[in-house]
């Protein structure tokens, strides 16, 4: 059974604050209500209450269901309710005029003028918030209120109500419908404004990746384009020489294949270089995109000093948490420290995103909790890219990388919504210079970046 909230924290940001937004439109409908509606009963009689109370709840339920059809087909999901803008503009119209007839011809009395003065103002101001997010230009919404304000004028004055109150009414509606519509539109703005950074973020990404395979294209070009072109002219100057049976044959394909052979080292130290990670740099960059990404990072601790094979190891660490928050989880605060105990160096990175996604009753890890990097009870949980055993990315490949330098690594749920990432490399790592292991890093308390 998923956790209360689970359908809140398994969201996209973006997701977050469309939901947020439709439901704040929704509560408008709660608003009008109670602002407008529920007053009534203790103004007039319960007779013309009832009659006053049950209009105006059509009204707030027509303007949540256009306002929803609206929204939706801002973000490009529905068509343009034009039913419904029309039936909510005739509705409004309707009810404005039976309000302000009712002030003017109705029974009379002090309540009856506040009742309806109020029920005039709430249909108006909300009818107009609600029609100026199903118009996309803004000439459009201006020509929407100031013709709900005009035809409030004009109305009220056919009524036989004194130019001063109508124009009272008119700048009324004017005033306040126009607010409620700049609301409608800055949170139309907003949401669009969110969904278009996390697609500048998702491209920016991409290119980021493109960007690097282009890098080590280049590389790989650099290295192997001219070795593979000597290989070919002497091994056409090697056949020519040995149909002629003549012996420097033998010695332009010895040259050969030493040339092969260097290539094959080039080559290697091209891929090694291109896979290591620097950690000073992970961290710093683990930093710098969490933070713009709205994530709250804390880095605290130092790689100086540290053998080159402990920083690429726990670089990797590094870049496979911050994937894993980035792509697949919810977290809003992440903390990464590295420091010395003994003759270890640990990292840590915790993220307050384990109570985003949760296990079903069976045990079985479900689709949010694989993304969210959270362990089921009793197993070994999964990193973002794990391969589920098979070497090379997420888990598995972590756990080879750290294994190379006899280092090991522990994740899991550590309870109060926290999901956190061990590594721990001893200092004096397997092939590590000897004089790099008496090298101890800064303080952990030591900011980085």
């Amino acid at each position: 059974m998923r956790a209360p909230g689970a359908w809140w924290h398994g969201k996209s940001t973006p997701a977050k604050v469309e939901t947020y937004t439709r439901w704040s439109f929704h509560f408008f409908a709660v608003i009008e209500i109670a602002s407008t509606g529920l007053p009534v009963f203790g103004q007039v009689g319960a007779g013309l209450a009832v009659w006053l109370f049950l209009p105006l709840c059509g009204h707030a339920v027509l303007c949540a269901v256009t306002a929803s059809r609206a929204l939706g087909w801002t973000r490009g999901t529905r068509e343009q309710p034009v039913r419904l803008l029309a039936a909510l503009g005739t509705v409004t119209g309707l009810l404005g005029i039976g309000a302000l007839a009712l002030t003017e011809h109705g029974p009379g009395g002090e309540g009856t003028d506040t009742a309806a003065g109020t029920l005039f103002a709430g249909v108006m101001v909300f009818g107009a918030g609600t029609l100026a997010l199903g118009v996309r230009n803004r000439r459009r919404v201006l020509a929407v209120v100031g013709g709900f304000a005009a035809g409030t004028g004009v109305v009220a004055f056919l009524l036989g109500i004194p130019g001063t109150a109508a124009l009272a009414w008119a700048l009324v509606v004017l005033i306040a419908g126009g607010f409620l519509s700049l609301t409608s539109i800055f949170s139309v703005w907003l949401l669009n404004a969110v969904y278009a950074l996390d697609a500048a973020r998702e491209t920016r990404t991409r290119l980021a990746v493109a960007e690097e395979r282009l890098r080590f294209g280049r590389d790989l070009h650099d290295v192997m384009g001219r070795n593979l072109a000597v290989i070919a002219l002497k091994s056409e100057l090697a056949v020519q020489l040995a149909r002629r049976e003549r012996p420097e044959a033998v010695e332009q394909m010895i040259e050969v294949q030493r040339i092969a052979r260097e290539s094959q080292n080039e080559v290697r130290e091209v891929v090694r270089g291109y896979r290591e990670a620097d950690l000073g740099a992970e961290l710093a960059g683990a930093q710098g995109v969490l933070t713009a990404a709205g994530v709250d990072c804390t880095v605290t601790g130092s790689a100086a000093g540290l053998p080159v094979a402990v920083q690429s190891a726990l670089g990797w660490v590094v870049r496979e948490a911050t994937t894993n928050v980035l792509r697949h989880g919810n977290a809003e605060r992440v903390s990464v420290s590295l420091g010395v105990a003994g003759a270890r160096v640990v990292l840590t990175v915790e993220n307050d995103g384990a109570e985003k996604a949760r296990v079903e009753n069976d045990g079985v890890e479900n689709d949010g909790v694989e993304k969210a990097g959270v362990a089921s009870p009793g197993g070994s949980g999964r990193l973002a890219g794990d391969s589920g055993g098979r070497g090379g990315s997420g888990l598995a490949g972590l756990r080879e990388r750290l294994s190379a330098v006899d280092g090991t690594l522990e994740t899991g749920p550590v309870g109060g919504g926290v999901f956190r990432v061990v590594a721990e490399v001893p200092l004096l790592s397997p092939g590590a210079p000897p004089s790099a292991s008496r090298l101890v890093p800064r303080s952990v308390g030591e900011e980085v970046g």
